[in-house]
């Protein structure tokens, strides 16, 4: 029964008091049932599993009643005792014992009492030997992901380390170990121009099962002239023809350009024209107005689709009656590559790593041969069964198995826009009702060990799911000398979200240990609609285990990408703070990303610390008393 009004009586407080000294009797408990265990922690972990293990046995219990009753009294409800959970019942206990005429009484507690003070000091001394030091200014670390790029730009490198990046993150995905090499090297040699320091965190490549290839598309030039509300032509269509042999690069207000001879371009100047049938076989007409070198500037007025080896006809000072002098277009590139899937089609996916291929459809639009497109793992195919779910590409597109064999299987498309999703390779795919039981390793993840213990600071562990996977990890490092790098636990399935106290517990094993929520992967995996609560629940389990945290996936993306921010990722940013660290992705604004988050979370640290709200001084309440006057005496006018 919760307490409806401050009056209580000595009964409503006995109860109160049985119920908190029954959790702490059950911490207790679960504590010395781990005995053995604990002795195989870190020594710098030690205090902090047992903190971890009372709280996994408080929240074995619904205490919602409980915390409103506690806060009827006025007192502490539980809501912030993640990082001193059996200090936090302790005290309130002693306050509820006075309270009901119990003077002097002091709880049952353990020997390896965890206070407020200890759990700040643990994880703030967790996250030093795992991220680097706070700096002067922020708490809240940022990490950046280099682009390829970064191994052979020191400049860019340097700007990130300028702009605030505390720990590089190189994804072992992609590129390789003389990449990897020039991208440390560079950050060493900024460091020293720039007296900072900064941590290097590698990621492991993992079983990440992607799309394979896609068969290309043709190689077609299309273009329009510009058009107004009613279809009428405004301005023409600007066509850059430049020599095959070496092409010039189009200026930025061009709406194409075709590589044709240099000999036969050479010989065209402003006012000729250049006549030639597209693929449709409809006459089009290029009027040349400018001419810079070599290149020459045409206008058409008319759409048009072009291909390698249209025949061009030049016919000299725009006479179009005298005898033209013929080229054809030179090799085009290849248009991008990818598959329209829409709702209610099939996709087949196989073990043949041949480029996929669109679906044939008939005059009607109607699928007579369904897509195909391969993977990155087949021995899925083994281990995959009829009606459970696939995601493709961070979720954009979704499915259910209908059918599986050996070699392939059949994906009903459940999710996409009416228009149809562009399915391109080498994006992800998640099986998240598929239990996989592959190897915590990759035979590339074992090679990619040698180079990380010895040029790394921290090992990201892609796609952990169970306990086994993190001693063997820890094994590994150990033959290769490697024992003192940190581990990175990256939570981006719903099978690590399950076993993630085991996964805590096996990582304080290592002297230095952290998570990454992976959202991105994460999302897919649960659904967008839980994500919210799993973070949360992700949060709450590390700081008990005054573990700290990356916040990662899609932090200012688009402002990274395409240099202008949402105000949504503002605020996804902004909340980061609650994190230890917040991971920015690449991208070709990456240095302005990084320099916006260390603004924000300088910003925020001073509202926010992990889930609690600072109680700053506010302008807009101090503001108040300056208006009072307006408060009090209205206008009446």
């Amino acid at each position: 029964m919760v307490l409806t009004s401050y009056e209580w009586d000595r009964d409503q407080l006995e109860k109160i008091i049985e119920e908190l000294e029954s959790i702490l009797l059950e911490m207790v408990k679960l504590e010395t049932s781990f005995n053995e265990f604990l002795e195989k922690i870190h020594p710098t972990y030690r205090d902090s599993a047992i903190n971890f293990l009372h709280y996994l046995a408080l929240r074995q219990k619904d205490i919602r009643e409980l915390q409103e009753n506690l806060a009827h009294l006025g007192i502490s409800s539980l809501g912030r005792a993640e990082s001193h959970v059996m200090d936090n019942i302790s005290s309130i206990l002693k306050i509820l014992y006075y309270l009901n005429g119990r003077h002097g009484r002091s709880p049952m507690i353990s020997k390896n009492l965890i206070k407020y003070e200890d759990g700040k000091r643990l994880l703030e001394h967790h996250t030093n030997g795992l991220i680097g030091d706070r700096t002067a200014k922020r708490d809240t670390r940022i990490m950046v992901t280099m682009p390829s790029e970064a191994a052979n730009d020191y400049r860019l490198v340097r700007d990130l380390l300028a702009s605030g990046m505390d720990c590089m993150r190189i994804n072992c995905a992609y590129d390789d170990v003389d990449a990897w090499a020039r991208m440390i090297s560079s950050l060493r040699r900024a460091e020293r121009e720039l007296k900072k320091t900064c941590r290097v965190s590698m990621d492991l490549a993992g079983h990440k099962l992607r799309t394979g290839p896609v068969e290309p598309a043709p190689a077609v030039i299309r273009w329009s002239p510009r058009q107004d509300g009613y279809g009428r032509v405004m301005a023409p269509a600007r066509i850059w023809l430049t020599p095959m042999e070496y092409c010039a690069q189009a200026p930025t207000d061009t709406d194409a350009s075709l590589p044709v001879p240099v000999k036969w371009l050479s010989g065209i100047n402003i006012g000729d024209v250049v006549k030639f049938n597209d693929t449709r076989d409809r006459s089009r007409r290029l009027k040349i107005a400018d001419s810079f070198e070599e290149c020459k500037l045409a206008e058409c007025y008319k759409s048009a689709y072009v291909i390698e080896n249209t025949v061009m006809h030049h016919y000299v000072s725009g006479d179009e009656d005298s005898e033209p002098i013929d080229a054809q277009v030179g090799k085009l590139p290849e248009n991008e590559r990818y598959i329209v899937l829409k709702k209610g089609e099939t996709l087949i996916m196989t073990e043949d790593r041949t480029p996929g291929t669109a679906a044939v459809r008939d005059e009607a639009g109607n699928v007579v041969i369904p897509a195909t497109i391969g993977v990155t793992m087949p021995e899925i195919f083994s281990r995959v069964k009829p009606g459970e779910r696939v995601w493709i590409d961070d979720g954009k597109i979704g499915g259910i198995i209908r059918h599986v064999n050996k070699n392939h299987m059949h994906v009903e498309i459940t999710h996409a826009r009416p228009r149809g999703e562009k399915l391109r390779g080498s994006k992800g795919i998640n099986l998240p009702d598929s239990r996989l039981d592959l190897p915590p390793l990759t035979k590339k993840d074992v090679e990619d060990l040698a180079f990380i213990s010895h040029n790394a600071d921290i090992v990201g562990f892609s796609f952990v799911n169970s306990a086994s996977g993190v001693y063997e990890l820890q094994s590994r490092l150990k033959e290769l000398g490697g024992d003192n790098l940190g581990i990175l636990l990256k939570i981006e399935t719903v099978s690590a979200f399950e076993h993630l106290p085991e996964l805590l517990l096996a990582a304080m094993r290592s002297p230095g240990a952290g998570v990454m929520i992976a959202r991105g992967d994460l999302a897919v995996e649960c659904g967008y609609e839980r994500m919210a609560e799993v973070q949360e629940e992700i949060l709450w389990f590390c700081e008990a285990a005054h573990m700290p945290v990356v916040w990662a996936t899609q932090v200012l993306e688009k402002l990274a990408k395409k240099g202008m921010p949402s105000r949504a990722e503002i605020t996804d940013a902004a909340m980061g703070v609650r994190a230890e660290c917040v991971m920015l992705n690449k991208g070709a604004y990456i240095v302005e990303a990084a320099r916006t988050l260390d603004d924000i979370l300088m910003r925020m640290q001073v509202h926010q610390k992990k889930k609690r709200s600072m109680l700053r001084k506010l302008d807009l309440a101090k503001r108040f008393k300056v208006l009072k006057e307006n408060v009090e005496k209205p206008d009446r006018n």
